[in-house]
């Protein structure tokens, strides 16, 4: 369980720019120790988008309760937050001192397009894994049984829906995509 906790407070600490900043850490915690496959990390993403709360924070307890229990999930989540809590103590001190200092403008510039990085990693990973059948691909060797096609249509109508009807509401996005996987059971 120590372990674990070492691993949600790296990821706390590392993975600026939010919640989904934390999904590449999470799926390497589960292929490096096995607490979670990557059909339970999608499953972990998809609970915590639509859960109230802190992506990160719902993500850290969902994987702590997977590998641990009610207990794995508390201290999974205490984890994830310490290292951001101690980093926005430590700045919020030394803020004003070097508040227009061009090193830490600089610094705040540098980690824009690197958690934008990470977010697009973790974008891309989950979309490989709703779209892409690798089973199947591995059982048939048929290209055409590499991807998912009803995922696959769901996710190019939902981006044309999205690029057609611009001021559409988060709220029905969200409805919506619930209860279209609820249906179809993906």
């Amino acid at each position: 369980m120590l372990r674990m906790m070492w691993e949600f407070f790296k990821a706390g600490l590392f993975a600026v720019g939010g919640g989904m900043a934390t999904i590449p850490f999470l799926q390497a915690m589960g292929e490096k120790y096995g607490y979670f496959t990557s059909e339970e990390l999608l499953d972990m993403i998809a609970v915590s988008e639509s859960t109230p709360g802190a992506i990160g924070i719902n993500m850290a307890t969902y994987a702590g309760i997977k590998a641990h229990g009610p207990l794995g999930g508390i201290l999974a989540t205490i984890a994830l937050v310490t290292g951001p809590i101690i980093i926005i103590l430590i700045i919020a001190r030394m803020i004003l001192a070097f508040k227009n200092s061009k090193i830490v403008k600089d610094a705040f510039s540098t980690l824009r397009p690197a958690t934008a990085g990470l977010i697009l990693g973790a974008m891309s990973t989950v979309l490989v894994l709703t779209l892409v059948d690798t089973k199947a691909f591995a059982q048939t060797g048929n290209f055409m049984s590499l991807l998912r096609p009803i995922p696959l249509g769901l996710f190019a109508a939902f981006t044309l829906i999205l690029f057609k009807f611009k001021n559409l509401s988060p709220l029905w996005i969200i409805v919506a995509g619930a209860g279209i996987g609820i249906v179809l059971g993906l």
